[in-house]
């Protein structure tokens, strides 16, 4: 069968349209493919919006947005801090500035040692600041934590909202809290601060290289009120648990490496200090409280963080990926504006008349011979005869528009995300393109007539 011209040309321009709505669709990865980093903070072992007062070492890089305090609580008897002692030299590049050690504020310490990477103060500095493979120096930070902090706390948010995982559970026997989980990507679990509070030893049970997300409910948690002293990882290898600590961890680190605490609500997070806590600790609105010993394996990102004595964290960041929470959002539907058209003297007419969102179609309603129909109110109605109105709503199965935070891994960077953007403007073009095509229809109708 031969197709006119500008049926043909109505026909390529809606399968173009068409094409250009599905192509982000078919493109975009499925969304746990998709990857949420924590941003400028996981580069860091100390990422703290507040202040930062602890003595005696941190093995990774520091960062603190008010003042630092690294000279302990005994003026008689000041103490020394170190600080990336850890660090490769990829992870000290990747630092913003290269700066292992950040203050904005104030830095108080007798004797400040970083030892891979520079360091930045942006106020007063008290005592000695040395740096062994790199400088040292007065400036502004090169980290915005205000915006930083905004984006984690809304990550943090998002993350406990992700429903535990199908299968995973979490068990309290009588001293002991055991999380399991089989998922071979992610374990999501939920714990109320009490119950983990009440735990003596925690052991968690979840494939190696999977990535862990621990999400704690309540406004405070107290580890030193239970008394807990032991994280106990499952090893498939040893098919046993193993107590975490610096020197010995499950399959080698790989759980600890993709273990992390979401403390969304809390104010307040106490570490006892004879425990080693393993995987890194996210409490974006808590002063965190190292103690007087033993480690966080892993990094620490609180709103503020203290500690004496021995208290350390070791350098084991994070190196998940975190799922992507999108919330839906509901795209409002736009109807096109279609030009008005003039059917000529002897050709059955049609009312078109677009469609409200929400309404039912365009009505067609052939007219008299000879003349346009006239509806109520007395002007000829006119369009594309027999044409149904167009609707710009997105297509069923187009995404909705992200409202999860993202940053990159830079200075002032968003959580870093993959994945495509909306495309309802896509949709809007494709329903021009389906009301031009009838425009052109009705033009080659109106030639022919005067041809004849």
């Amino acid at each position: 069968m031969r197709i006119p011209t500008p049926a043909a040309a109505l026909a390529l321009g809606g399968s173009l349209a068409l094409a250009a709505l599905v192509t982000p669709v078919a493109q975009a990865a499925e969304p746990g493919q998709q990857c949420q980093t924590l941003g400028v903070a996981n580069l860091y072992g100390e990422f703290i919006e507040g202040d930062d007062h602890h003595v005696p070492d941190a093995e990774g890089a520091v960062a603190v947005g008010g003042d630092a305090y690294f000279a302990g609580n005994d003026p008689k008897n000041p103490k020394g801090f170190s600080v990336g002692q850890e660090l490769s030299a990829e992870q000290v590049a990747a630092l913003p500035g290269g700066n292992a050690l950040v203050v904005a504020g104030n830095l108080n310490g007798h004797n400040t040692q970083v030892m891979k990477g520079n360091g930045i103060y942006g106020g007063t500095l008290t005592g000695v600041l040395e740096a062994h493979q790199g400088k040292t120096g007065k400036g502004a930070s090169p980290i915005d934590f205000k915006a930083e902090f905004a984006k984690l706390r809304a990550a943090s948010t998002a993350l406990a909202a992700v429903p535990q995982t199908a299968g995973a559970t979490v068990e309290s026997k009588g001293a002991e809290l055991r999380l399991s989980g089989a998922d071979g990507r992610l374990n999501s679990f939920t714990v109320g601060a009490a119950t983990l509070q009440g735990a003596h030893d925690v052991f968690l049970k979840v494939p190696a290289g999977s990535v862990t997300v621990i999400n704690v409910t309540g406004d405070a948690y107290d580890m030193a009120a239970a008394k807990t002293t032991g994280f106990h990882l499952w090893d498939e290898a040893k098919k046993a648990y193993v107590l975490d600590d610096k020197l010995q961890s499950a399959a080698g680190g790989a759980v600890r490496a993709k273990l992390l605490w979401n403390f969304p609500t809390a104010t307040k997070v106490v570490k006892n200090s004879a425990a080693a806590w393993a995987g890194t600790v996210l409490a974006p609105n808590a002063a965190f409280d190292l103690g007087s010993g033993g480690p966080v394996n892993g990094s620490v990102i609180a709103k503020s963080l203290s500690g004496e004595g021995g208290a350390e964290t070791h350098h084991y960041p994070f190196t998940g990926c975190l799922p992507v929470v999108t919330p839906p959002t509901t795209v409002p539907s736009v109807p096109p504006t279609v030009p008005p058209t003039t059917v000529p003297s002897g050709s059955p007419s049609a009312s078109v008349t677009p469609s409200a969102p929400g309404t039912p179609g365009a009505s067609v309603t052939p007219g008299a011979s000879g003349a346009p129909s006239t509806p109520a109110g007395g002007r000829p109605s006119t369009g594309a005869s027999g044409s149904p109105s167009a609707s710009a709503s997105a297509a069923p199965g187009a995404p909705s528009a992200s409202a999860s935070p993202s940053a990159e891994a830079t200075g002032g960077g968003n959580l870093a995300h993959t994945g495509s953007g909306p495309v309802v403007p896509l949709a809007i073009g494709g329903a021009v393109v389906v009301a031009a095509g009838g425009a052109i229809v009705v033009a080659a109708r109106r030639r022919a007539a005067r041809n004849g």
